[in-house]
């Protein structure tokens, strides 16, 4: 039912397939971001069009909105939302230790209000694990401690022990066999913590193994020092997920230092802030020299909206404040993404990964800047 294999590597860059009950996954793989379970301004029918393999939820949202036994009642996830492909949920985690005051920790788990109506929650291991099979995605992940960037070190520590007591009370709760459970790793920017955390994480037994806290703010250098240790702690025969990360070329770099999963909000969230990725590096449908551009957002790109639209509509829809400048733009923004990790994958089959990370390295870093009228 579930199944991961290494087809080709270039360097420590690895390209493989996850198999799971709903659909196989080919890694480097990235999954657009379902927070609601629903991808912003995109329908599923567009997600297949652009080539999404596997989509992510939340437990933290689903479990207040619309509460994770209706969703159960309805059939999970799948039948709910209309999405045929791969889900992963994330535990949490990240969206409780984002309430601040809201919210008070202990061993036994996080008690919280609610951002939408301040009604008092818990959210235990035990209880992400229930929602999480509730909700019935293919891979759910442990409830962790993300600590903040900066934090001292004594508090990075005290976090990581406390995310490895809860992982292994995650894996004591499953109760469902058809489900893989992902660990995650924690430990700040310290490489020795992340080492320890790994470890011990490695010795009780996951399906597959994230780190996690490591798009919080810290400095690009400091996440990059972490992953370069990832083929030392972590099994070489296990998924590898980076937790939201992030863009173009954080998720080369990544892919780099041997990392097969990626989730970030960056494609859609730009989108709807009218910023485009192409091959040329990225554009700003505001500006003003779009305003008569008849060319696609990318010409490169073969997704509906480049098939269809010019950059001067897109502009139109944004200025105008049209719903469907949104959705049109998160769909290329999406197939972007995806046809990205596609290139990664044949260039890894190729022998020329290196190529294409200096050649994304270097459009990414600059926008196009070419005038059109």
């Amino acid at each position: 039912m579930f199944e991961f294999s290494l087809s080709a590597s270039s360097g420590r860059a690895r390209c493989g397939k996850l198999v799971t009950p709903h659909g196989d996954v080919e890694t480097p793989a990235f999954m657009p971001v379902g927070t609601a379970a629903s991808v912003k301004a995109v329908a599923p029918r567009d997600l297949s069009d652009v080539g999404a393999q596997i989509v992510l939820a939340n437990t933290y949202h689903l479990m207040l909105r619309p509460g994770d036994a209706l969703i159960a009642e309805l059939g999970g996830l799948r039948a709910f939302t209309g999405w045929s492909g791969a889900y992963l949920t994330d535990s949490g985690g990240y969206q409780v230790f984002s309430l601040s005051g809201l919210r008070t920790l202990n061993e036994q788990g996080v008690r919280f209000q609610s951002h939408i109506d301040g009604t008092a929650h818990m959210l235990s291991p035990e209880r992400a694990i229930e929602v999480q099979e509730h909700l019935g995605a293919d891979i759910v992940m442990v409830l962790d401690e993300c600590p903040p960037y900066p934090a001292t070190r004594e508090a990075v520590t005290a976090a990581t022990a406390r995310s490895t007591r809860w992982a292994q009370r995650c894996r004591d709760a499953r109760t469902r066999a058809d489900q893989w459970l992902f660990a995650i790793v924690q430990g700040g920017v310290h490489p020795d913590l992340r080492e320890h955390s790994a470890r011990e994480l490695v010795a009780i037994g996951f399906d597959g193994y994230a780190l996690g806290g490591l798009s919080v703010g810290e400095p690009k250098q400091d996440r990059l020092r972490v992953l370069d240790h990832v083929d030392n702690w972590l099994p070489a025969d296990q998924p590898r997920y980076l937790m939201g990360v992030g863009t173009p070329e954080d998720i080369v770099e990544a892919v780099a230092r041997g990392i097969d999963l990626f989730d970030c909000v960056l494609p859609t969230r730009n989108a709807r802030n009218g910023q485009l990725f192409t091959r040329g590096g990225r554009v700003s449908i505001r500006n003003a020299r779009y305003r008569c551009d008849r060319r696609p957002a990318d010409p490169g790109c073969a997704c509906y909206t480049c098939r269809t639209f010019s950059r001067a509509y897109l502009r139109h829809l944004h200025l105008a404040r049209e719903m469907t400048a949104a959705t049109l733009m998160t769909i290329h923004n999406l197939a972007y993404y995806l046809d990205t990790m596609k290139r990664i994958r044949q260039s890894i089959r190729s022998g020329r990964f290196e190529e294409f990370r200096e050649e994304t390295v270097r459009t990414q870093a600059a926008g196009a800047s070419e005038r059109a009228c």
